[in-house]
């Protein structure tokens, strides 16, 4: 198989797949790291009119079959993350109704687990905006999840890094959130590359100082919190928190540039998952991961690390354009008909990007049907771009 792939001199370069895809034979064993997949939603383009202008249609059963996807390959769901492009074309209804929907249908799936996404996102964040909207916005969305039996992900708050004074305004809040919570939750620590209206989080713009209030935090309330999860891409500040996260409190990466060498560990410890890239990667990095549990490390990296360079891809600068490419390897892959994304941001990133994104995904075994990728891949460039 063949495809010709543009490149970012404006040539067309001609690339044979590799064809080799890599994918668990069975149910993977049990892994010995807690892995959450924060997973995209599919949407329904005939229904989504002006999808700028207006929330979504959902396709509810192609989105609730891929948290099944991720369910059978022993993967845990992180849902209504920055992933289901919470606050980048999923506003609060839609990811209200996504989080109700996910949760029922857990229960009627043997094994299903997830944690969901509680923020503030359906208060807008102005200069007439208080800490007490703030907590007021958590609390009703913090509501929504544990009425319905779930267990809560603290996302970061634009609302809060807008009208947030300092480190104890943070400290302040939070403390009530946690200390009110009915489980432990996962805090979220999402970076300015991520989201750039998140600058400063924490009351700094300095991160050493922000760790340094993290870290506060979470040792105040140890017993209430089960993990952070930190996306820096900057691996020196996760493993500077992991250090020194009081016992029982996990490390989330959320590094999607180092996550193989920040799971594998170290003598001093390692982290745990709740990625974005583990969404389409969730084949090969199962089958890792269950080499990881056998302890056989080796094999984990060379699984592992090829997929890196994937996600270094999808998630390069202007990294919050990442979603695209994560949902154009879910078309590929075929767990959706279209390449159609809330908001219209399929057009986020361009044909080179697709192109490159097609190519890695080839080179690391992601493409589970090579045959339909292709197809779909030629189509793709034939509309986007001409390529005949």
């Amino acid at each position: 198989m063949q495809v010709r792939l543009p490149q970012a001199d404006g040539t067309l370069k001609a690339y044979a797949l590799k064809a080799r895809p890599i994918r668990p034979i069975g149910r993977p064993p049990a892994f010995n790291r807690t892995v959450y997949a924060a997973a995209h939603v599919v949407v329904d383009p005939l229904a989504t009119v002006d999808p700028w202008d207006a929330s979504p249609a959902i396709d509810w059963d192609r989105t609730l079959a891929f948290r099944e996807h991720l369910w059978s390959l022993g993967f845990k769901v992180a849902e209504a993350m920055d992933t289901a492009q919470r606050g980048m074309g999923v506003d609060w209804p839609v990811a209200r109704e996504l989080i109700r929907r996910s949760l029922r249908h857990a229960r009627t799936v043997p094994g299903a687990d997830l944690a969901c996404g509680a923020g503030t996102d359906q208060l807008v964040p102005g200069p007439g905006v208080t800490l007490a909207h703030v907590e007021t916005a958590y609390r009703e969305q913090i509501e929504v999840v544990e009425s319905e039996g779930g267990r809560l992900i603290l996302m970061a708050s634009r609302a809060l890094a807008r009208c947030a004074r300092g480190p104890e305004d943070y400290l302040s809040l939070y403390g009530r959130l946690l200390r009110d919570a009915s489980q432990p939750v996962v805090l979220h620590w999402l970076g300015e590359m991520f989201d750039p209206a998140l600058a400063g989080y924490w009351g700094t713009p300095d991160l050493s100082s922000a760790l340094d209030t993290v870290a506060a935090l979470i040792r105040d309330n140890a017993s209430k919190v089960d993990g952070i999860k930190v996306s820096l891409l900057d691996a020196k500040w996760e493993l500077e928190l992991r250090r020194r996260l009081p016992a029982g409190v996990k490390m989330y990466t959320g590094d999607d540039f180092n996550y193989a060498e920040l799971m594998q560990g170290d003598a001093t410890g390692h982290s745990h998952g709740l990625l974005g890239i583990f969404d389409p990667i969730a084949p090969v990095a199962a089958v890792a991961l269950g080499e990881l549990a056998a302890g056989r490390t080796g094999a984990f990296r060379e699984l592992l690390d090829p997929t890196v360079a994937l996600s270094r891809e999808i998630f390069r600068a202007p990294t919050r354009h990442y979603k695209a490419g994560v949902v154009f390897l879910a078309w590929l892959n075929g767990h959706q008909d279209h390449f159609s994304m809330a908001a219209g941001l399929q057009s986020a990133r361009g044909a080179v990007h697709f192109a490159k994104v097609f190519e890695l995904a080839d080179a690391c075994g992601v493409l589970g049907d090579p045959d339909l990728a292709a197809d779909r891949m030629k189509r793709y460039l034939s509309v986007a771009c001409g390529v005949p």
